[in-house]
């Protein structure tokens, strides 16, 4: 997702390439119930500087693997108001947990991989003919 400052009122084709999502995505969200999106009187959607922030937070959720039912619990919370401050938190640091989980878990077998091209570096080294890559 590029890290430009979010402009307000884009359409959804502009809204779409900042976030570096597609235009379905985008309405895939706002069907959910995730993002309240204005229309012109023409039905185009303007997406305003607030929701592009909230799309930005929930796309950075969504991709370190919240499901779409901890996206709708968490816009629950945040359009409840302040008095759920305390839910949200708990709610970001046990996912917050659950990625770091993954992390250890991805680190783990990247330490498998790296050691499998270390093994075939050192029988290329040997057998340098082996490795080498014919060219057309």
């Amino acid at each position: 997702m590029p890290n430009a400052v979010l402009a307000s009122d884009l359409t959804i084709r502009q809204a779409a390439a900042a976030l570096g999502v597609s235009a379905h995505t985008l309405r895939y969200y706002e069907r959910e119930g995730l993002v309240s999106v204005p229309r012109q009187a023409s039905g185009e959607r303007l997406y305003s500087a607030l929701a592009l922030q909230r799309l930005k937070f929930l796309i950075h959720l969504r991709g370190t693997g919240m499901n779409m039912q901890g996206l709708r619990e968490y816009v629950a919370l945040v359009e409840q108001g302040e008095d759920t401050l305390a839910e949200r938190l708990e709610l970001l640091r046990q996912h917050e947990q659950a990625v770091m989980h993954q992390l250890e878990e991805l680190e783990k077998h990247l330490v498998g991989i790296r050691h499998k091209i270390a093994n075939y570096d050192r029988i290329c080294q040997k057998h340098d003919q082996m490795c080498q890559k014919e060219t057309a």
